[in-house]
């Protein structure tokens, strides 16, 4: 299947074939485009927690409102952001930069005082809403690499991050959960396959200037 027809057919699977289950390989497969995935200055302010355990599924689908595609997927994405972005969120990621491109630190000032100087302007509040933009952006990764894998998924705003957050116990991880991904295969059941996609018509949509 090329791009567009994997996009045509995703949807948003509201039930998953609880017999059908993603291989450790495509669901690795997934994890790595999403880890692949653009973000400002190349941060990465957020981290992906993968929840496959039946019984914490369980749990968190008591605070997602019942909703089945918790228990029922193969596994759940939680985006989660950095609860704390300082200069030395900025300084680890440097190191990382320098190591990998065996690039000297002294050569990497001027990108490492630009980023400085970006999140030490900002309130924790303007960093938070900053990473959850980021964090979507993978979210977004992660929707089209599934329907390219042809795995389904259900992107999902429909919880309670306090209760996700306590029960997957980010804040020792220093992470606030932001929006979730459900991913697995659609079940036969799940009457919203059927339904044609809706969308706007080009020319209402993209404006050309």
């Amino acid at each position: 299947m090329d791009l567009l027809s994997s996009l045509n057919t995703r949807y948003a699977t509201k039930v998953f074939d609880t017999k059908k289950q993603v291989s450790d390989e495509e669901l690795e497969k997934l994890l790595e485009a999403i880890r692949l995935s653009a973000s400002s200055f190349g941060l990465q302010p957020y981290k992906v927690v993968v929840v496959t355990n039946p019984e914490i599924k369980a749990e968190l689908r008591k605070s997602s409102w019942g909703q089945p595609q918790i228990t029922d997927c193969t596994a759940l994405l939680v985006f989660a952001v950095k609860s704390t972005i300082t200069t030395d969120t900025v300084d680890e990621f440097i190191d990382l930069v320098a190591e990998t491109r065996h690039a000297p630190k002294d050569a990497l000032a001027d990108y490492q005082n630009m980023m400085n100087a970006t999140v030490g302007s900002r309130t924790p509040e303007q960093l938070d809403s900053w990473a959850s933009k980021q964090a979507y952006i993978a979210l977004g990764f992660g929707l089209v690499a599934s329907a390219v894998l042809g795995i389904d998924s259900c992107p999902m705003e429909g919880f309670s991050p306090d209760d996700y957050d306590r029960i997957l116990e980010l804040d020792k991880l220093g992470l606030k959960s932001k929006v979730i991904l459900a991913v697995g295969y659609r079940s036969d059941q799940d009457k919203y396959q059927q339904y044609s996609k809706v969308r706007f018509k080009k020319e209402d949509f993209f404006v050309q200037i």
